[in-house]
């Protein structure tokens, strides 16, 4: 079973890694979102078996110093533990950084993708058009983590896109997301923990870590009708094929 995507704490790691192998979770991608968090990201990569490195610069970090040296993740990405760039995206859900901003630095990942030919993990909030207006011309990879736009799906799949459900996936609120779960076919379909955020429902209030990515699982199984074994065994698949695993 594998966890698409997981921000990690070096400063318990190890712990939290041991605990997802214990619940059956033997390969992780982790996320780094600041230049500081990639090369820390990186750092688990190369530590620990079973993990690999997404690095990006998030939306958020838009206004910051870090989104004027991009560059700086060329370097990273050229490690074998990099699998792909991001997460980035568009987050017009909060006032954390200007809108043209956040479009200037998803386009230089974009770019960035484009050159070194690998997928692109995406965080879109409130951005449907936006994100697939700045996604249009590029041809490799996309991975839509934490999938929480249902009326962009159509689109998405047309595209050949991931579509990747976290843990908000099973909170009792969000019909429309396993509706949407149902519709992604087999062959697009992750789940991921977005961890150390949004822990599922069975164990909503607790801090989330890779081993409760078994219960997004479990619920996103159950929305589509299929054993939960069989759709781990597809999910650990797709995840391999998406970032070359």
């Amino acid at each position: 079973m594998i966890d698409t995507h997981a921000h990690l704490d070096p400063a318990d790691a190890a712990a939290v890694l041991e605990r997802a192998r214990d619940a059956g979770v033997d390969r992780v991608v982790a996320v780094g979102t600041t230049l500081a968090g990639c090369a820390e990201t990186l750092a688990l990569a190369r530590r620990f078996t079973g993990v690999a490195a997404a690095l990006g610069i998030h939306p958020h970090e838009a206004a910051s110093d870090d989104a004027l040296h991009v560059d700086e993740l060329r370097a990273l990405l050229a490690d074998e533990h990099a699998v792909a760039v991001g997460e980035t995206g568009l987050d017009y859900a909060r006032d954390y950084a200007p809108v043209d901003a956040q479009r200037r630095l998803f386009d230089a990942h974009i770019a960035l993708a484009a050159e070194l030919g690998l997928p692109l993990v995406i965080h879109s909030r409130d951005a449907d058009d936006d994100t697939l207006a700045a996604l249009t011309g590029f041809a490799g990879t996309v991975v839509l983590h934490c999938f929480s736009s249902p009326a962009m799906l159509d689109a998405v799949l047309e595209r050949g896109y991931y579509v990747s459900f976290a843990g908000n996936v099973t909170f009792p609120n969000a019909g429309a997301l396993r509706d949407a779960a149902r519709h992604v076919p087999g062959a697009r379909l992750l789940v991921e923990t977005d961890s150390p955020y949004l822990a599922p429902q069975p164990v909503r209030g607790q801090r989330n870590e890779p081993a409760y990515v078994v219960h997004t699982l479990a619920a996103v199984a159950e929305a589509r009708g299929e054993p939960a074994a069989a759709l781990g065994a597809q999910v650990d698949a797709n995840a391999t094929a998406a970032f070359a695993l």
